[in-house]
């Protein structure tokens, strides 16, 4: 079977979503009632400027369009590994803009996250307050465990979309060493449940909730989520830590490397237009430079802009682009610019 490109990588966006075969026998889901996917204008993936400028300007690989693309055949996580400034994290914002997954659900992790931060949040104290006021018969009454609970990123994604919604869970590497395998089970049975709500299902067995990023509220049944759509799921990792075997077999895996020679060139000229010579020029320092330590490709897009702009004399270019280009990261002694 070939692989029908439901993303391109770098298109305009488009409907090749509801071109996706149907899943394998074992990733096929059934969750509901069926809920629809957030309606989105073409430049809505992301809030911040700076994240719909990427998703629009990014360059993906041939290599990475082909493994986007299983992972959405097989509805299975993509992990992408890279240094940073790579564009693992731009990736994900690029696949929900081409493909209209709506608005990306980011997850950030750090050492201190667990797996129930991703589901839901649950604010017992708040909850406790306005018992309180209800009881002193205050205006502002409590209305029950559902207004002072909020589904986490990972929760949402798992609502029973008819569209996939795109994920983020953002540096994997940095969690905690058991969060992997808490996200095993999660990931492969597309489901999860809600304690505090299976509890209260004898007296509510419909709750409204808020969903990740909205107040928008969505009626969760007896306390259980199962998802429809599997969601586009993107994990990354700088790479710092290995992860269990376990995790990875349930993972479609993306390496990507600092671009290179036509690859960056397309690069700048995405996102800064046609390079002039000055701009060229530094383009082949800084892919000479690679050699000698770890750089970004953002560092080498601020010189061009800087350098390029209204005041700046030649004879302060160079200086200006070597303060703005420094190694992240040394392998060798290399002090020439």
């Amino acid at each position: 079977m070939s692989l029908w490109p439901v993303y391109t990588g770098g298109s305009e966006p488009h409907d090749g979503i509801a071109k996706l075969p149907a899943p394998p026998p074992w990733r096929d889901f059934d969750g509901g009632p069926e809920l629809d996917t957030p309606a989105v204008d073409d430049d809505t993936s992301a809030a911040s400027p700076d994240r719909r400028h990427r998703a629009r300007t990014y360059r993906a690989t041939d290599r990475a369009v082909q493994l986007v693309n299983a992972a959405l055949y097989l509805r299975r996580p993509l992990l992408v590994t890279g240094p940073p400034g790579s564009g693992k994290s731009s990736l994900a914002y690029a696949v929900a803009r081409e493909l209209r997954l709506g608005p990306v659900l980011r997850w950030n992790i750090t050492s201190r996250t667990t797996l129930r931060d991703g589901l839901y949040q649950y604010d017992p104290l708040s909850r406790l307050y306005a018992a309180g006021r209800a009881a002193a018969h205050e205006p502002s009454a409590d209305d029950g465990l559902q207004d002072h609970l909020r589904l986490g990123p990972l929760g949402t994604a798992l609502l029973p979309y008819r569209r996939p919604r795109a994920l983020l869970i953002d540096e994997i590497d940095k969690s905690d060493l058991d969060l992997p395998n808490d996200l095993l089970n999660i990931l492969e049975e597309g489901e999860y449940e809600i304690p505090e709500l299976v509890r209260a299902a004898r007296h509510t067995p419909a709750a409204e909730v808020m969903t990740a990023g909205t107040d928008d509220r969505v009626a969760i049944l007896r306390g259980r989520v199962r998802c429809r759509a599997f969601p586009f799921v993107v994990l990354t990792s700088n790479g710092e830590r290995e992860f269990p075997p376990a995790f990875l077999r349930r993972c479609v895996r993306l390496e990507l490397h600092q671009p290179r020679d036509a690859h960056l060139e397309a690069i700048v000229r995405a996102h800064l237009g046609e390079p002039d010579a000055y701009a060229r020029e530094l383009i082949t320092r800084f892919l000479s430079r690679g050699t000698g330590g770890e750089l970004a490709t953002d560092q080498l897009l601020n010189a061009i802009y800087l350098t390029g702009a209204a005041g700046v004399d030649a004879a302060s270019r160079d200086d200006l682009a070597e303060q703005l280009m420094p190694y992240l990261s040394r392998t060798q002694d290399d002090d020439e610019f």
